[in-house]
Order: structure tokens, then C-alpha cells, then sequence
């Protein structure tokens, strides 16, 4: 697989939806302590309401980082996505303040519970398999793309 690297953002193709209209998103080299993720950047309307809708299967170092425009108590659902995830909300320097468990098809909402500028999708307890818990910082964060 062919990729470009500028600063740490490598840009590869991760198909969200597959086939025809795949989507082509960043990815972002991120770490929680010793912990390497390769998260793809929702940063736009379009991908953030997207997400990893569709996706039968990801990696395990890789995940999905939602950049929003202002620090709010976002929610996440999991409306058309197949694998059940784990979110963690992070505030503006990268650092947990909370981690749901989203199960696949579920409407049901996930909240932070204060002023999220982020949200890190990984598979389903790989927060808690790693004990990243509130207050953990996700070192890579100032390197996303800003919200679009």
C-alpha cells in the first residue's frame, strides 16, 4: 500500500462504506501511554455523520477520531454500523473524561458527560483491555486537522 506522510498524518485509503462511494480519509497516528492507534479523521459533516457506518471489521490498532467544530456534550449512536465499538470522549488537550460501550445497530445515545472537542471509536474494550480510563491523555491530538 502506497501513502504519504506530512507530519505524522499519514493519508491512506480507509474505505468506510466499501465498493463504489468509499470514502478516503487521514489517518492520524495517535497513543494513549504505549499504545498505538491509527485513527481515521471524521473532521467534516458528511464524515462525522458517516462514521464507521458499514464496516464489518477494523484493525485493532485502528479506530475513527470525530473532530467537532466546538467543545459540546456530544452524543454518538450506532444507526447501520456492524461492530460493536467503545467511544471515548476527549476535551480539547486530548484527555479522556469518558468511555461508553456501543452496541452494533443500537439508536440509543452515547454522551459525554461534559464539553467534548473529540471522540476516539475503537472496537469494544479496547479502552478498558488497555485501563485507559478518564483523565488519560491521547498524545497525538494536536496534530488533527481542525473541523470542517
Amino acid at each position: 500500500m502506497s501513502f504519504l506522510k506530512f507530519s505524522n498524518l499519514l493519508v491512506l485509503g480507509l474505505s468506510l462504506a466499501g465498493g463504489a462511494g468509499a470514502q478516503t480519509l487521514p489517518l492520524l497516528e495517535l497513543n494513549a501511554g504505549i499504545h498505538r492507534i491509527e485513527a481515521g479523521v471524521a473532521n467534516t459533516q458528511q464524515t462525522r455523520m458517516t462514521g464507521l457506518m458499514q464496516r464489518r471489521t477494523m484493525a485493532p490498532q485502528r479506530g475513527m477520531l470525530f473532530v467537532f467544530d466546538e467543545a459540546r456534550t456530544h452524543c454518538m449512536w450506532m444507526k447501520n454500523t456492524f461492530i460493536p465499538l467503545s467511544v471515548a470522549f476527549l476535551d480539547d488537550a486530548g484527555r479522556i473524561i469518558n468511555v461508553e460501550d456501543m452496541q452494533p445497530h443500537s439508536e440509543d445515545n452515547h454522551c459525554a458527560l461534559r464539553p467534548a472537542r473529540y471522540a476516539l471509536e475503537m472496537n469494544l474494550g479496547w479502552f478498558r483491555s488497555r485501563n485507559l480510563v478518564a483523565g488519560t491523555p491521547i498524545a497525538g491530538i494536536d496534530r488533527a486537522p481542525p473541523a470542517r
